[in-house]
């Protein structure tokens, strides 16, 4: 009897998925769990399996083609069975991704077009980073494939697995990037990734309904600097970073505070006995938060440890939907990259987030003597729906106590 080979949600957010690659050709013969193709999703590229026995008969969309959750994509089938009235009754299938559209640049004859946050300058495109999927930057690392010579293949001109493998084969300097990365064109304009599609969408959810204020302090981190440094003194399984630090502060101070280690949930607030912490991480497609579970009960090497290794993950588009869902607080930092202070945006259903500036060297009056501390800017984000002013700023007084005292992070 045929399969349908549905799009799945592959991911507990996900609405639709892009087809990366196809792993099994028509007229393969596939059995249950085989894997058929690679699904980009909203948060990561994830396996597509065979939910039957037999062949796979049709491809219904093509590779680099999006396509919502529940859509048929294919049919699995026996060699000989009649598949016309299921392909006579599926939809059309979506229309291939659109390669960047290049507007020219202007000719003598004609006026510039204007500048604008829209419009890029008219340097060359392929001065900038290339696009290209995590899996494809992989290859490219363990081949020797420089990617900025290797035409993508994929949505918007995106460097895709089989571009790398056809470089590899055939010698990448031979491969040249498409014509609208090196005419000089004014602007490209290139289709959205399933991740900034989401992150849109979620910060469309957050900054415009939810009443957020914001509460900053600073801290004094000398100790906690210290404290590092004759940590790794004892040797390389001692080491931690500062944020490592602040995570497990920001843990250990919302166990201490329930109020504010909290969902709110429209007709209710839940308020949570665990504290899952999500780490924001910047990736090439865009932001995810992979997630810290119990993080207050775990010590500072194993947030270490655990963070680097989800970072990485993340990095790479490896995570699965378990280590990126269930958080109930975030951090995002920005210090590694000088910046003073931010505010970030609530992710809901998060009543918080903490935002975590650079460590500055700053003359302070301590003891009535000027010195210089190393002093650090945090903004935490609040929704006042569940997060009063007071309750903010007494996390925010734990907090302070226990970063400016950090002992008390390994007792």
């Amino acid at each position: 009897m045929a399969t349908k080979v549905f799009m799945e949600a592959l991911s507990p957010t996900m609405e639709e998925g892009r087809l990366v690659k196809w792993n099994k050709p028509e007229g393969a013969a596939v059995k249950s769990g085989d894997v058929l193709a690679e699904v980009e999703t909203d948060k990561a590229v994830m396996e597509l399996v065979a939910r039957g026995d037999g062949v796979l008969r049709k491809q219904m969309i093509a590779e680099g083609v999006t396509a919502p959750v529940g859509s048929v994509v294919g049919v699995i089938a026996g060699a000989d069975e009649d598949i016309s009235a299921l392909l006579s009754a599926a939809p059309a299938a979506p229309a291939a991704a659109a390669a960047p559209v290049a507007a020219p640049a202007a000719s003598p004859a004609a006026p510039a077009a204007p500048a604008g946050p829209i419009a890029s300058s008219a340097a060359p495109a392929a001065s900038g980073p290339v696009r290209s999927s995590p899996l494809a930057r992989r290859l490219a690392k363990e081949s020797g494939v420089n990617l900025a010579a290797v035409a993508g293949s994929g949505p918007g001109g995106r460097v895709i697995k089989r571009d790398v493998e056809a470089a590899a084969a055939g010698g990448a300097s031979a491969i040249s990037r498409p014509l609208s990365a090196i005419s000089g064109a004014d602007f490209t304009d290139e289709p959205l990734t399933q991740i900034r599609k989401t992150i849109a969408k979620r910060l469309a959810e957050s900054i415009g309904p939810i009443p957020t204020f914001y509460l900053t302090a600073e801290f004094d981190m000398t100790r906690a600097v210290e404290m590092r440094a004759q940590a790794a003194a004892l040797g390389d399984d001692f080491k931690v970073s500062v944020n490592d630090i602040v995570l497990k502060a920001v843990a250990t101070a919302l166990a201490a505070h329930p109020e504010v280690n909290a969902h709110w949930l429209g007709d209710k607030i839940r308020y949570f006995n665990r504290v899952h912490l999500g780490m924001a991480v910047a990736t090439n497609d865009g932001l995810i938060v992979p997630v810290i579970f119990d993080a207050d009960r775990k010590g500072l090497r194993d947030i270490s440890m655990e963070s680097r290794d989800l970072a990485k993950k993340a990095r790479e588009r490896k995570l699965t939907p378990d280590q990126y869902t269930g958080s109930t607080f975030s951090v995002s930092n920005l210090g590694m990259m000088q910046i003073d202070q931010f505010t970030a945006i609530i992710n809901p259903p998060e009543c918080g987030i903490l935002a975590i500036g650079a460590l500055e060297d700053t003359p302070v009056v301590v003891d009535g003597a000027i010195a210089v501390r190393k002093r650090m800017r945090v903004t935490m984000s609040c929704d006042h729906r569940v997060i009063d002013g007071a309750v903010g700023a007494r996390f925010l007084q734990t907090l302070r106590r226990m970063l400016e005292n950090p002992l008390m992070l390994v007792f």
